[in-house]
């Protein structure tokens, strides 16, 4: 589906929300107030049949559903969504339907899923008793003459064909299960038999007027789509194996993913290579043949597959990041993600609606009579946020080039409708990782369009004031304990949105939760004026950092922030709320004196009981720096210690060896921490999330041939993936918050940064004669700026006035145009 050119929608909708059964009618008059929303998974198909003399140039339409729609127009896709949002920001999309139809009849199809029970990234919305416990849509259009909209004279019918296995694991991604043989195979083509008209759903409480057009509660005025669309790019497997029939088969059971990691087991390491574009073979009545495919790197999308079997066969399908082991029924961190198809006997086609991350899937094959059984087709239809334009960086070393390739990859990979941790796993919209994935859009893409949807969507304070750890999905509506200094990071993200795309707009929505953030953290602030004793959970990276008591970790992520609230702040022309914000900083640095320590000259992380404890990590004394509480005199000597890789150890509360550890995890729940290094001469480096924070540090502090000794870690994680795992040893092998060596290769080797908000004025401070060639390209909202190094020799060519610092410590200031020196 392409972007199309927005129609002039009004607010108020013509379209009335539709369901499959009229809402029961209000008991006695008297108003609900304790209902809950949400309910029963289900899918539920409507249709419309239109009669066209001819076939207009243009035909907009909008829809929108709660929970997701698929739209078909003659059996073509049309659309899929909506984005995730909180549901009183539901959103809604437009598609110019002119391509799909003919002259004649046509028919409009939409398949709207309803989750019932909160997910990774969807959340009931509030009870009325009229919307919000049932599958809901709503639709309008022009086609041509004709008017469309969501009304009783569209038809609706209950499609028991699909449910949901039960929940199980962290993941909360939906593993869906179809039967087709409960399926009309000409359902894309509104086919079938069942249909009966659609019921008008009205909001139904106190002064709601029985309105069923929007705007209604519980969904609010409905926006549009705040991103383009997701890429449909087709990926196929590399590899294919087929195991040998196992007599009995595997007895499956409510969910297919358990039924193929306890059977697995069985068929692990006994496959034939086949080719994965026709997968052929025999089974005997009752028997299971274990099948694996490999993609040969991370892919995320809409699995498709083609199957020539006996009705009845269950093809029960596990999608891996990583190769299969032993344990991986038992490991709870194993993704559990995948899905059942039941054939017909024809026409079976397998088109998931769920979109999942893998690089493996293991798929165990049940047929229940004797047959010859092909699996054709197999394909994922990518479902990823593309990287637009023509940013590009390459340079005489192999291996930055090949970093700066697989953090694009990897937040390709995780940016799906929003900023997401990883595909292959839980899907949630982190509001602390996604600054990372932000800061590489900015500086690899032309479409800044999700990087200002972060900010936006992350925009959903709870009652208190602080952001919920996740944003739309189970943990939001949960209300429960959240990471607060994840809010920290994403006042950062405001603060990047400012800086390079100059949104005001933005700014001025953001601005009052930044504020609430920072004052959240009030009443935590003790006699000397640092960060103590915060409660809920304080992560701040994976790595082992010492929190507790007087933190100077959080003091310093909370001054960052008040340092880039004044500056938000004084670009609003709101001096006194800059002012407060500088106040509490100068009061906070007199309190960091604290946490110096000048015998090893670097920063400790905390303070207990008035004693500075040794432990300094690699994470505290970047943020001393960056937050700009440490003396200036005092920065070399930090980054001396910090940047000193000899001292560096690899130490995590929660992970290592591989995986999580689940004894770290009980231990750090019950107050354990253990100090298993020399905390005196030894630095616990920051997790690939929270080394942007180091890097930045490094920067600041002019040490750009710092930057380029740590990113050069990232490599081990491309040994076996073209992507950034989470962890250094464990974890997923494809985690968006691990991206920052694309982004550090543009601000520290190019060196393009903006100089004044929006790039009315770029800097340019190109890494001459730590790389002997580089060049690349990097986005502005005037187009590409360009910049190449040869030896000493510098080529700019910008699109807008810029500052170009030299190696000898001079600036010079340029009109936009093109300059070399030699």
């Amino acid at each position: 589906m392409p972007d199309v050119a927005p129609h002039a929608w009004p607010r108020s909708w013509r379209g009335s929300w539709i369901g499959l059964e009229p809402p029961a009618a209000p008991a006695g008059g008297e108003p609900q107030w304790h209902g809950e929303g949400g309910g029963d998974f289900a899918r539920t198909l409507f249709r419309r049949r239109v009669e066209l003399a001819a076939v207009p140039a243009s035909a907009p339409f909008r829809l929108t559903a709660d929970s997701r729609y698929l739209l078909l127009v003659n059996g073509r896709e049309a659309a899929r969504g909506p984005v995730r949002s909180q549901p009183r920001r539901l959103r809604y999309d437009e598609v110019d339907l002119a391509p799909y139809l003919r002259e004649g009849e046509n028919t409009v199809v939409v398949l709207v899923t309803y989750y019932g029970v909160p997910n990774s990234f969807w959340q009931p919305s509030a009870f009325n008793e009229g919307l919000g416990r049932v599958g809901v849509l709503v639709a309008e259009g022009e086609l041509g003459e004709v008017e469309v909209a969501t009304d009783g004279g569209w038809e609706a019918k209950a499609v028991p064909a699909w449910t949901a296995a039960p929940r199980a694991g962290i993941d909360g991604v939906p593993v869906e299960i179809l039967d087709a043989r409960l399926l009309d195979p000409s359902w894309r083509d509104g086919g079938g038999h069942g249909w009966n008209p659609a019921a008008v759903l009205p909001a139904t409480h106190i002064g709601s007027l029985a309105r069923s057009q929007p705007p209604t509660d519980p969904y609010g005025p409905l926006l549009p789509r705040p991103i383009g669309q997701q890429g449909d790019d087709i990926v196929r497997p590399r590899s294919a194996a087929v195991a040998p029939p196992v007599p009995g088969g595997a007895d499956p059971g409510d969910h297919p993913v358990d039924d193929v990691l306890r059977a697995w087991s069985r068929f692990a390491g006994r496959g034939e290579p086949q080719d994965p574009a026709v997968l052929a073979f025999d089974a005997g009545a009752g028997e299971t043949r274990g099948v694996e495919l490999d993609f040969g790197r991370i892919t995320a999308g809409l699995v498709e597959l083609a199957l020539d079997a006996p009705e009845g066969t269950v093809v029960d399908l596990l999608y891996r990041e990583k190769p299969a082991a032993e344990r991986d029924a038992e490991e709870f961190s194993v993704p559990r993600t995948g899905a059942r198809y039941i054939a017909r006997g024809h026409d079976d086609r397998f088109e998931a609606l769920e979109v999942n991350g893998f690089r493996y899937v293991t798929a165990l094959v049940t047929t229940p009579v004797a047959a010859r059984v092909a699996i054709t087709g197999f394909a994922v239809r990518e479902r990823t946020y593309p990287i637009t334009g023509d940013a590009f960086f390459r340079s005489s070393d192999p291996e930055l080039d090949a970093l700066y390739t697989a953090g694009r990859r990897t937040v390709t990979l995780n940016a799906l409708d929003a900023y997401i941790d990883c595909p292959t796993r839980e899907q949630r919209a982190w509001v602390g990782d996604g600054v990372v994935h932000q800061s590489v859009h900015l500086t690899t893409s032309t479409d800044w369009r999700m990087a200002a949807w972060y900010v936006e969507l992350g925009n959903s304070p709870r009652a208190d004031g602080i952001l919920p750890m996740t944003v739309v999905g189970e943990i939001e509506y949960s209300g429960a304990a959240t990471i607060a200094d994840w809010s920290l990071y994403w006042i950062r993200g405001v603060r990047n949105l400012h800086r390079y795309a100059g949104d005001r707009g933005a700014v001025q929505a953001a601005l009052p939760t930044v504020r609430r953030i920072l004052e959240w953290y009030g009443p935590y602030l003790d006699e000397s004026d640092v960060i103590a004793d915060v409660p809920e959970w304080n992560l701040v990276d994976w790595s082992s950092l010492l929190l507790t008591g007087r933190s100077a970790i959080l003091t310093a992520l909370w001054a960052r922030g008040l340092q880039d609230y004044a500056e938000l702040a004084e670009a609003l022309g709101d001096a006194g709320s800059a002012a407060w914000a500088r106040e509490l900083h100068g009061r906070a640095a007199r309190g960091f004196e604290q946490f110096w320590d000048d015998e090893r000259g670097t920063v400790v992380d905390h303070v207990l009981g008035g004693r500075r404890e040794p432990a300094a990590s690699q994470l505290a004394g970047a943020l001393a720096i960056v937050s700009g509480l440490l003396p200036q005199e005092r920065v070399g000597r930090v980054i001396d210690w910090i940047g000193d890789a000899d001292r560096w150890v690899v130490r995590s509360w929660i992970g290592g060896d591989g995986g999580y550890d689940q004894q770290k995890i009980l231990d750090q729940m019950r107050g354990v921490q253990t100090i298993d290094w020399d905390a005196e001469r030894e630095v616990v480096v920051a997790e690939p999330f929270a080394a942007h924070v180091v890097h930045d540090a490094f920067e600041a502090a002019g040490r750009t041939d710092l930057v380029l000794t740590s990113i050069r870690r990232w490599s081990v994680f491309l040994e076996d993936y073209d992507t950034f795992g989470e962890c250094w040893g464990w974890g997923t092998p494809v985690h968006g918050w691990s991206s920052t060596p694309t982004r550090d290769l543009v601000v520290g080797v190019l060196g393009v940064t903006p100089a004044e908000p929006g790039f009315a004025v770029a800097r340019v401070a190109p890494a001459v004669g730590l790389v002997e060639r580089f060049e690349g390209a990097a986005p502005t909202p005037a187009g590409l700026l360009r910049v190449a190094v040869d030896g000493t020799a510098i080529r700019v060519e910008s699109p807008v006035p810029f500052v170009l610092a030299l190696p000898d410590g001079t600036e010079q200031r340029h009109e936009a145009g093109t300059i070399t020196i030699p």
